[in-house]
């Protein structure tokens, strides 16, 4: 899920920029933005492929840091997941706009479309951090587990008056046009 791979004594562990950084505290107070902009990254050199830009999967895993920075905002860190609990992704759909190259920077943004109780709806938007233009989008499915019983489980109910502060804020916004949208070969039934 990161940016990174590689650690001392685990090189082929995948670690996200968050990764031991905690959560942020939660302010009832604070002004939840809609969108969430909570992860900007340059093009990683090790994201490029023989194309001379930003490999499909990278798109993805630069998805999953901004995740992870959303799983940090409402609470969720180290000590969540040693608890043995975690938020899974379950479904991914990418929609590839635009090409980058090396070093180009990304500003990423994420709307909460829906929760309940064991599920979290997100909307993820990658633009080019300089012009704003679109490059890809994620929307994705995830549940909450218990990673002991290996199986989903409920939200503790903080996590769930947090969403449910996220979504109030993020719902007045329009649905983007690809959500929920089916992948398939159009095809003329008259021919």
């Amino acid at each position: 899920m990161s940016s990174d791979t590689g650690e001392p004594g685990r090189p082929d562990r995948v670690v996200t920029p968050y990764e031991g950084t905690g959560h942020r505290d939660w302010d009832e107070a604070r002004e939840i933005p809609t969108p969430l902009r909570l992860h900007d990254t340059p093009v990683s050199p090790r994201w490029v492929d023989y194309n001379g830009h930003m490999s499909e999967s990278c798109y993805l895993l630069v998805f999953g840091d901004n995740s992870d920075a959303f799983f940090r905002y409402i609470g969720i860190g180290e000590e969540y997941r040693a608890a043995g609990r975690s938020l899974y992704t379950v479904e991914s759909h990418l929609h590839n706009k635009r090409e980058v190259t090396e070093g180009e920077p990304l500003q990423l943004s994420l709307r909460l479309l829906d929760f309940d109780a064991k599920r979290v709806h997100l909307f993820h938007e990658m633009r080019h951090g300089t012009d704003q233009t679109l490059l890809a989008t994620a929307e994705q499915m995830l549940v909450h587990v218990d990673a002991g019983k290996g199986r989903s489980c409920p939200l503790p109910a903080e996590l769930q008056q947090r969403l449910g502060a996220i979504h109030r804020a993020h719902s007045t916004a329009p649905l983007p046009e690809v959500v929920g949208k089916p992948m398939g070969i159009r095809r003329d039934r008259n021919t």
